[in-house]
Order: C-alpha cells, then structure tokens, then sequence
C-alpha cells in the first residue's frame, strides 16, 4: 500500500528557508575611548550663502576644543577647496587630520583607512551641508555598523527645508539627534571628570542663534 499524507496537511520546502536574525538596540551612549568627530566642509565660499553659518562655527569649535581636550580623534574635510576655500580661520584645525575630497561624503578610502587606527563605534558629526554632504555620511557610517550623532545646531543647509528634511531622513536611518552641549556632557559624563572645568568654560560661551526653535516650530 501507499502512504498517504493528510489532505491539508503543511508542505515544508527547504529551498526558501530564511533565517531573520535581529541586532541588539542602540540607545547612542558616547564615551571618549569609543569616539570620533567628524568636521565636515566647514569652508570660507559657504559663509554668504547659509544664515546659521555662525551657529555651525560656534559648535565645531566647541566640539573640536572639547574633543582635543578629551582625546577624541578630529577628521576635518575640505570639498574642493580651491573652487570653495580651506576650513574657516576661526577653527584650529591643527588639533586634527585634514582630508581634501571632491566625493560628497567625508568617507574617502584615505578617510575610511585613518578611522581604522582608532575603530570609533560612535561618530559625532557636524558640519555643512545637512542634505548633501552630512546625510550621504551618515549613511554610510550607519550601513558600516557606527552609531552616528548628528550635532543639529552645528549643521545646516543653505535651505531651511532642506536641513528639516535632511535631519528627518538621517532620523529615519537610525541616527541620533543631538546638540554641542549634550554630546559634549555625554563624553564628559561626569561633573568629577578632570576636564569638566576647562570644557564647562567653553560651554559658557553664549552661542549664535541656530534656527533650531523655529526649525522644530517651537
């Protein structure tokens, strides 16, 4: 005889068998020993053209200032400076390691190849401009495994709409928003660190308006 199988009993097939595995939640802790910033094109042809471009001055001095003081490696990109100039005078950029690109993301082989000395898990990234530039990084150091925190009053656009939009979509891709002071308080994490005193100097400085309250619509 013949054996039969139940009439609607299930047909397993092997040959689409997935397997769905999850990634354990990130909650964008920031420490100093597991950290990078990047400084992106923060150069002298933008000045005219975006109005927070003080804002975003103000911020990567700080988080430049801050980061050097703690150890935290500094990654600052110039794009094609000789059509839109070198890094703006007000930043010290002998505190880091300066990468001339023509790609939109900061991530160019040398680029990649530097942060491989240091293999930060969390990226602190400010810089111009928040739909090109900063969104095409953010991106990609989310799809490389980083923890990306993006420092809003510390990047902008020359449209309003597109540093929203840019900041949304960064949002939707697993980034972290953030601001100088916070991030900075996160690496600091401790009012007992032995720098607090220094960098709570540097956070004194009343910074310039940043667009952000009506950007939020606060």
């Amino acid at each position: 005889m013949f054996a039969t199988r139940p009439l609607f009993a299930p047909i397993i097939s092997q040959r689409y068998t997935r397997v769905v595995t999850s990634k354990p939640p990130r909650y964008g802790f920031v420490s100093p020993d597991r950290s990078a910033l990047l400084v992106c094109d923060i150069q002298e042809k933008f000045r005219p053209r975006i109005a927070t471009f003080p804002s975003v001055i103000h911020s990567a001095n700080t988080l430049m200032q801050a980061a050097h003081r703690l150890e935290v490696p500094i990654i600052i990109t110039e794009q094609h400076p000789k059509g839109l100039g070198n890094t703006v005078s007000e930043l010290d950029t002998s505190v880091g390691r300066i990468f001339e690109k023509k790609r939109f993301s900061m991530l160019i082989p040398e680029v990649r190849e530097y942060l491989k000395m240091y293999s930060p898990e969390s990226i602190i990234l400010v810089g111009i401009e928040a739909h090109a530039c900063i969104l095409q990084t953010a991106i990609e150091l989310i799809e490389g495994g980083h923890e990306v925190h993006v420092v809003t009053d510390g990047t902008a656009s020359q449209r309003e709409h597109d540093r929203m939009v840019a900041f949304e979509r960064m949002k939707q891709s697993g980034a972290f928003l953030t601001t100088t002071e916070s991030v900075i308080l996160q690496l600091l994490q401790s009012a007992d660190h032995p720098q607090f005193k220094e960098i709570q100097n540097l956070l004194k400085v009343p910074p310039p308006p940043s667009g952000l309250e009506k950007l939020f619509g606060k």
